[in-house]
């Protein structure tokens, strides 16, 4: 069950709802999930409550014993999609990691806009939603995990963060639930 109070300041963080992640072989279907990510922007724009687009337009240069396949990220692949329903006075990250929280001004512009705690959700699961909720755990954010506005290209990697990881991190709920408590 999510607590807000007066003290709680809440903002919705989407991670890599664009156009080259939603066109991976997704274990759900990618549409349904940017339909459920619109609906969100529109209640916490309507609420009056920070949202955040972050997108990830490359990767870090680090070693791995895991051969990292060559993805194509010219064109419009690191492009939000279109169908969420983004204000130019959106907070916008384009990060280059997994985490959204790492070299960036994240942490920074939520504080300013007195943020305590968010709402998580995007792709993949396993790697950008998780980094973020492990980073924002870490910074003392509550954290909202709406596993239903979640994805991943393996669906044991997005049953695993979602079984295991995130109640560790967080709270897991579904985006109903939280939509009820906020209309």
């Amino acid at each position: 069950m999510t607590h807000h109070n007066a003290h709680s300041r809440l903002a919705l963080v989407m991670i890599d709802i664009q156009n080259g992640v939603l066109s991976l072989p997704l274990a759900h279907d990618p549409d349904h999930l940017v339909q459920r990510a619109a609906q969100l922007v529109s209640l916490f724009h309507h609420n009056e409550l920070p949202v955040v687009a972050v997108n990830v337009a490359g990767r870090p240069s680090g070693r791995t014993d895991q051969v990292q396949a060559h993805v194509d990220m010219s064109g419009r692949w690191s492009e939000l999609d279109s169908r969420l329903p983004l204000k130019a006075d959106d907070i916008y990250v384009t990060k280059h990691c997994w985490g959204a929280f790492t070299q960036s001004t994240l942490h920074q512009q939520l504080q300013f806009a007195g943020v305590n705690q968010i709402a998580l959700v995007g792709v993949s699961t396993s790697i950008g939603v998780e980094s973020t909720a492990r980073q924002a755990f870490d910074l003392g954010y509550n954290v909202l995990c709406l596993t239903d506005v979640m994805t991943d290209v393996h669906l044991d990697n997005h049953l695993y963060s979602c079984e295991h990881i995130f109640p560790r991190l967080g709270e897991v709920i579904e985006s109903a639930t939280l939509i009820s408590q906020m209309n």
